[in-house]
């Protein structure tokens, strides 16, 4: 449902904003600030991409954790097409994703909301983490394979 509000709001907001500021400055200026942004995101974005693409390099040589050079770099990839989708409400939400204290913020957050739901968490050793009050069940099974049954016998019948 969120992501339906999403694809329904934008748009309409979108459409309001060239409204309004084609209406103050015209067409034409309007036109061209989305191209100049589309150029301008478009240039920093290709510089911000090299340089997490060099410290994810750099972390995978030394053995550190990679996991905050790739989710830098989804959001940068999200900021990508935000500023290559004509429009100023989208162009801002870009233009926002391109400064490191926003993608790391939100990335904080990201975490935060993951890890205070249901998520089983496996570590390198497959050991799990359970979260704190849940019930962890541990049991054996046996397959047990009537060769000789009948099989419309289920044994749940009389005889």
């Amino acid at each position: 449902m969120p992501l339906l509000l999403i694809f329904i709001l934008i748009p309409i907001i979108e459409i309001g904003l060239f409204i309004e500021v084609g209406g103050y400055i015209g067409v034409w200026k309007t036109l061209a600030i989305v191209i100049i942004t589309a150029i301008i995101g478009t240039a920093l974005l290709r510089k911000q991409g090299l340089s997490t693409m060099a410290r994810l390099q750099a972390n995978l040589q030394t053995g550190d954790n990679p996991i905050d050079p790739i989710a830098h770099g989804a959001l940068i990839l999200v900021s990508g097409v935000l500023l290559l989708t004509p429009g100023f409400f989208t162009d801002g939400v870009g233009f926002a994703l391109l400064v490191p204290p926003v993608r790391a913020a939100l990335i904080k957050w990201g975490a935060a909301k993951m890890l205070s739901g249901n998520f089983v968490v496996m570590s390198a050793t497959s050991q799990t983490t359970q979260k704190p009050g849940s019930t962890v069940l541990d049991g054996d099974y046996t397959v047990i394979d009537d060769d000789d049954s009948d099989p419309g016998d289920s044994g749940w019948t009389k005889h």
